[in-house]
C-alpha cells in the first residue's frame, strides 16, 4: 500500500496479501513493466488479427468478435494505467485471465479461424510470471476455455484441434514454467553470491581499516613496495621517518658512520627497488640546528608460492636513542678499561720484581708465577674490552702473530684450566676425540678463544651435564668443535650471538653473569686468522661451536684486527 497517500488506503475493500511465490517472481518494481510489456504483445497480435478480419471479411459473429477485441483493449488500458506496484500482485493475474476469456469469445465468434492459438500468449504470461500457481491457473483456464468453446460450438466444430491444441498449450505452459523456475533459481543464486561478496567486501574493508589503524599507531615505519617500485601500503611512521631521508628533501643523508654522504643508489629504498633484501641498514639524516637522526631500515622480499618475487616489506626504525646509548656505554667501558690498565700494569711489574727477587721460596715463587699469568691474561682481556668498545664499528683491534701450532696441545691446556669449575657443577668434559691437529695460528689468541668457548659451555650447561671437545685436520683447514648439553639458542639468539654485548634469551633469564663480549672477540680473532667460527643449536638440547683455522700460512700476514 502507498503509505504516502493515506486517503487512498481507506478503501471499502482490502486486497489480499501477495503470496510469497509471487514476490519471489515479480519484484514490486517489475510488476507494472511486466503488465505493460506482456499486454502490449497480446494487443499487437489482436490488432493485426482484427485488421486482417476487416480486410478479408469475418464469416462468423462480428459483434461477438469485436466485443472480444474491446475487452483486450480495456485490459491493455488497465495494464498501462493501474499502479500495480501499489496493490497486491494477485490482481495482476486477472489481466491474462481476461485475455483467455477474450480469445475464447473470438473462437466462439469464428470457430474455424484458429484463434485458439492466441491462448499461447496469456498462458506464457501466467506460467512464467506467477510461479506454480500461475502455471496451474494457465493450464486449467485455457483447457476450460477450450472445452467450453467446443461445447458451445458443437461436436462438429470441436473436432478441429481437439487433441492438438490442449497438448500444445500444456507443453508451452510447462516449458515457460520450467524456464521461469530456472531463471528464478539463477537469480536467487546470483543474489546470494552478491550478498556473500558484499559481506566479504565489508569484512575486508573492516580488516583493512583495523590494519591501517594498528599500523598507524606503531612507532616504526612499515611499507609494502611493489615490483614496479611503488608503495601500496604506507603507515604514518614510515612517511614521517622517510620524509627527511629522501634525496632532494633538503636534508643531508649520510652512511652509518655519519660522515660519508650517501649516494642515491645506496639509499635503502633504492636498494629495495633494485630487488635487494637486507637487515639493519643504517643511515644518518642531518637536519637543522645540528640535529642528527639515525634510521635502521630492514627489507624482506615477498616470494609467491610459484617462486615469483612480488615486492618487499620495508621496516624503518628511529634508533637515534639506541645509538646514543651504545656510544655512551662504549665511552664508559673505554674509560673504565683505561683506568684498569694502570693498576694492572703496576701489579704485573711488582709481580715480576718479586719473581726475580733472590731467595724467594719455591712454593711462594710458584704462586707468584700463577698470579703473574692471570694478571697478564686480565691485562689482555682489558685490552680486548677497550678495543671492542671503540667508536668504530669494525672488529676489535687486537693483534695476532700466527705460527705453526698443534691445536690439541692448547685444547688440553684449556680443558685443564676449566676442570675445577666444571667439577663444581658435576659437568664431565670429554676429550676422547681430541687428536693432533696442526694449524697456522697465534697460540695466545687461540687459547683465548678456547677459554671463551669452554667457559660458556660450562657456565650455560645443565648441572651434571656434558661438554665434548674434538679436533680434526684436513688438507686446508683444521677444526675445533666444542659441544655442550646446555640451554641452547633460539633463532633470534643464533642470528645475534656473535654481536657485542648480546646475551641470549635463555641466558638473560638465568643467574649466570657475563658481558656479551667473549664470542664477539673470539670470532674477530678467528676471522683475523683467515678462518671462521659458526654455531648450531637446538633450544633446550645444546649448542655446538665450530672453529675453522687455516693449516698453512694465508696469503696475507697478520696485523691489527
Amino acid at each position: 500500500m502507498d503509505t504516502d497517500a493515506p486517503q487512498r488506503t481507506r478503501a471499502t475493500f482490502v486486497l489480499p496479501a501477495a503470496p510469497r511465490w509471487i514476490d519471489a517472481v515479480l519484484g514490486d518494481g517489475d510488476r507494472s513493466r511486466s503488465a505493460m510489456l506482456n499486454q502490449i504483445i497480446v494487443t499487437a497480435v489482436i490488432i493485426v488479427v482484427a485488421l486482417f478480419s476487416l480486410i478479408v471479411g469475418l464469416r462468423g459473429d462480428g459483434g461477438l468478435f469485436y466485443l472480444a477485441v474491446t475487452i483486450v483493449f480495456v485490459l491493455t488500458g488497465a495494464a498501462l494505467l493501474v499502479p500495480w506496484a501499489a496493490i497486491s500482485p494477485v490482481w495482476l493475474a486477472l489481466v491474462p485471465i481476461g485475455d483467455i476469456v477474450a480469445v475464447a469469445l473470438m473462437r466462439v465468434a469464428e470457430p474455424t479461424a484458429g484463434f485458439g492459438l492466441l491462448w499461447v500468449f496469456p498462458v506464457l504470461w501466467l506460467s512464467s510470471g506467477f510461479g506454480t500457481a500461475g502455471w496451474i491457473v494457465g493450464i486449467v483456464a485455457s483447457l476450460a476455455a477450450t472445452g467450453i468453446v467446443d461445447i458451445v460450438n458443437g461436436p462438429a466444430a470441436a473436432s478441429f484441434g481437439f487433441i492438438l491444441l490442449p497438448l500444445m498449450l500444456i507443453a508451452v505452459s510447462t516449458s515457460a514454467y520450467l524456464g521461469s523456475r530456472r531463471a528464478s533459481a539463477q537469480r536467487l543464486l546470483l543474489d546470494r553470491q552478491a550478498t556473500v561478496l558484499t559481506q566479504s567486501l565489508e569484512r575486508a574493508r573492516r580488516h583493512e581499516q583495523v590494519l591501517t589503524e594498528a599500523l598507524d599507531r606503531v612507532d616504526f615505519g612499515v611499507a609494502r613496495i611493489e615490483t614496479d617500485g611503488t608503495a601500496s601500503i604506507i603507515n604514518d611512521a614510515h612517511a614521517r621517518l622517510q620524509r627527511g631521508s629522501r634525496t632532494g628533501s633538503g636534508l643531508e643523508v649520510f652512511a652509518a658512520d655519519g660522515t660519508t654522504p650517501l649516494p642515491a643508489a645506496d639509499h635503502p629504498l633504492a636498494r629495495v627497488r633494485q630487488g635487494e633484501a637486507f637487515t639493519d641498514a643504517r643511515i644518518q639524516v642531518s637536519g637543522g640546528a645540528g640535529e642528527r637522526r639515525v634510521l635502521s631500515v630492514s627489507a624482506r622480499r615477498i616470494i609467491e608460492p610459484d617462486g615469483r618475487d612480488s615486492g618487499a616489506v620495508v621496516v624503518t626504525r628511529d634508533v637515534t636513542a639506541e645509538t646514543e646509548s651504545a656510544r655512551e656505554r662504549d665511552a664508559l667501558v673505554s674509560s673504565v678499561s683505561h683506568e684498569l690498565r694502570t693498576p694492572l700494569t703496576s701489579i704485573l711489574g711488582y709481580l715480576e720484581l718479586a719473581i726475580d727477587t733472590p731467595g724467594v721460596p719455591e712454593a711462594a715463587l710458584e704462586n707468584l708465577r700463577v698470579a703473574d699469568r692471570n694478571a697478564d691474561q686480565l691485562l689482555r682481556l682489558v685490552g680486548d674490552v677497550l678495543a671492542a668498545s671503540s667508536q668504530s664499528k669494525s672488529a676489535a683491534q687486537v693483534t695476532v702473530q700466527p705460527e705453526e701450532v698443534d691445536l690439541a696441545e692448547y685444547v688440553t691446556a684449556a680443558v685443564e684450566s676449566i676442570l675445577v669449575s666444571a667439577s663444581e657443577r658435576g659437568i664431565v668434559i670429554d676429550v676422547s676425540r681430541v687428536e693432533p691437529a696442526h694449524a697456522f695460528a697465534d697460540p695466545v689468541r687461540i687459547r683465548q678463544v678456547l677459554d671463551n668457548l669452554l667457559s660458556n659451555a660450562v657456565k650455560y650447561n645443565r648441572p651434571r651435564g656434558r661438554v665434548s671437545v674434538a679436533t680434526s685436520v684436513g688438507a686446508q683447514w683444521a677444526v675445533i668443535a666444542v659441544q655442550d648439553s646446555g640451554v641452547g639458542l633460539n633463532e633470534e639468539d643464533l642470528a645475534s650471538v656473535f654481536q657485542r654485548y648480546y646475551r641470549g634469551v635463555a641466558v638473560r633469564d638465568s643467574t649466570v653473569t657475563g658481558n656479551g663480549l667473549g664470542l664477539a672477540i673470539s670470532r674477530d680473532i678467528v676471522r683475523r686468522h683467515g678462518g671462521d667460527i659458526t654455531v648450531s643449536s637446538v633450544l633446550g638440547v645444546g649448542s655446538t661451536f665450530t672453529v675453522t683455522l687455516p693449516v698453512h700460512r694465508p696469503g696475507r700476514s697478520g696485523g691489527a684486527l
